[in-house]
């Protein structure tokens, strides 16, 4: 059971890592938008796609990094009280605090199928029968979400982009839990 526990927490840890690490280089794709939104604003006609554009790319990097920030421990923590503990006491308040990471990450997830589908044109209440349906061909996508804006842009893209972020991220968060309780059963990680 140790073996398939460090195979999980291996495999997932290599994914994440293999995905931040392409994810990161997605500031200079930022970057770049937002200069030719400068250049064109000033020397041409100002694109309309670039202010939205640069949106889309800021959530795929933060939501597509999320694991690997986590992964590599560089995430936000408040460190008044946690830096001074011992690893034991780190592990059990880790192991507490990402079980309602986890939980939140569920909603979350949740609520990005149910809005992913409603973008496919699925204005039901039970979004995963219907990413079933459209598996089995039981279901067909509907009259497509676009975005308000000039551009008028598909959201579907950008809302199937953040449901893997975040599922991404809970599976890391899994990740991290083994690893606590490993720690507290004494392994090395």
């Amino acid at each position: 059971m140790l073996s398939i526990v460090r195979g999980f927490i291996a495999v997932i840890d290599a994914i994440n890592y293999r995905i931040g690490r392409i994810v990161m280089y997605g500031i200079f794709v930022l970057m770049g938008i937002l200069l030719w939104s400068s250049v064109s604003k000033t020397f041409f006609l100002p694109s309309l796609w670039t202010l939205e554009m640069a949106q889309f790319a800021m959530v795929a990097y933060y939501i597509l990094g999320g694991p690997y920030s986590i992964q590599m421990g560089s995430n936000v923590r408040m460190d008044l009280l946690y830096g001074g503990w011992s690893l034991l006491r780190k592990a059990w308040f880790d192991l507490l605090t990402v079980l309602f990471l986890m939980f939140y990450l569920a909603v979350l997830l949740f609520g990005a199928l149910s809005s992913t589908a409603y973008s496919l044109g699925y204005w039901g209440g039970a979004p995963l029968s219907f990413f079933a349906g459209l598996l089995t061909g039981a279901e067909e996508v509907g009259r497509m979400e676009q975005s308000s804006s000039a551009w008028r842009p598909y959201l579907w893209p950008i809302k199937a982009i953040m449901i893997t972020g975040i599922f991404l991220m809970l599976l890391q968060c899994l990740s991290e839990l083994l690893k606590d309780v490993l720690r507290l059963k004494g392994e090395t990680v």
